[in-house]
């Protein structure tokens, strides 16, 4: 068995196994949190060793919120909590610090409301659910047990968030890509293809960006996003392909873009209502052959979120440097 972290290449890899619940190694059911979190243990290891369980995060998606820390509670609430559904009936009583736009309160002041903790809280189990089916398919593909499976871990220029979780696109270890199925496409775009996540592009996470070999090499030339996006000139790529699952599930009203009950809350809308402060990453409008850095509190303004790339406030200077500049609310 390959170890636990490994560069192929250019790329650095990983392999794990289904995490700890307890004092024996937990069902796909146990350690699968949500659409786009999981919960492991590095490859190898007995559960008597020190190293313990590790949250894996999805990169390139954003599932719905099965759980959050609700403003004046202590610990995480279900989102289908009555106190979110009370919450969420006007969570802009009581100001953010720093302040909220005005704009981005009337944007979202549209989709907040009594409905919205249910709405968003079904849509969490669904894509829970989902992503739960398709490691157990794999499992089933494979012929393995739970015990057996590995998942196999890519990561990009950030290994971990602030959470300590780790930040990879996830597939099942196949080390024959046709023996015993074809293998698929990671998790990550198998559920952007089911609509049961939504994109959440973090610049430098996502290619073609994340194979640059330094981070200033992965800031792309003004006027260039919405070519490198699309996959024009510089060819096909992860990002281009991502976005076209998405507006394909868009077109199929399939999941979170269902025609009877969609998603009215964004994931990282809802996250920065529980945290009462605004959002922080710029945006660049990957439709855009401009030079703008949209100002954080403007992401609306990039109507479809596939089109939306999140530069985290710490990479701008980067981004200044090569030309870009901030768009700032007006």
């Amino acid at each position: 068995m390959a170890r636990a972290i490994e560069e192929l290449g250019r790329l650095r890899v990983g392999y794990a196994e289904l995490g700890m619940h307890g004092d024996s190694q937990g069902s796909v059911k146990q350690q699968v949190h949500d659409g786009d979190t999981i919960t492991v243990k590095a490859a190898g290891r007995e559960p008597e060793d020190e190293i313990g369980n590790l949250a894996v995060r999805f990169l390139g998606v954003d599932a719905p919120e099965v759980s959050l820390p609700l403003p004046g509670q202590e610990g995480f609430v279900g989102i289908g909590d009555d106190r979110w559904k009370e919450y969420l009936k006007d969570p802009f009583r009581e100001p953010f610090d720093p302040p909220l736009d005005g704009d981005l309160i009337e944007h979202l002041t549209d989709r907040v409301g009594p409905n919205a903790a249910a709405n968003h809280a079904r849509h969490a189990e669904e894509g829970h659910r989902a992503l739960e089916n398709l490691i157990l398919k794999d499992l089933d593909e494979l012929g393995q047990e739970s015990a057996d499976f590995r998942f196999f871990f890519v990561f990009a220029h950030e290994v971990m968030d602030g959470y300590a979780r780790l930040l990879c696109y996830v597939n099942r270890f196949q080390p024959n890509e046709n023996d015993p199925a074809p293998r698929p496409q990671s998790y990550n775009v198998r559920l952007l293809g089911a609509g049961r996540v939504t994109p959440y592009f973090i610049w430098p996470n996502v290619d073609p960006f994340r194979r640059s070999g330094s981070l200033v090499e992965a800031v792309p030339e003004p006027g260039s996003a919405a070519d490198l996006a699309s996959g024009g000139e510089a060819g096909r790529n992860a990002l281009s392909e991502a976005r076209d699952l998405v507006r394909a599930a868009r077109e199929d009203k399939l999941g979170v873009f269902e025609k009877e009950d969609p998603l009215v809350l964004l994931p990282f809308e809802l996250r920065f209502m529980s945290r009462r402060e605004p959002p922080d990453r710029w945006v660049v409008d990957l439709t855009s052959d401009g030079d703008e850095l949209v100002s954080p509190q403007r992401y609306w303004t990039i109507p479809n979120a596939e089109d939306r790339l999140f530069v985290p406030e710490e990479f701008v200077p980067l981004f200044v440097e090569k030309g870009w500049r901030r768009k700032e609310v007006v």
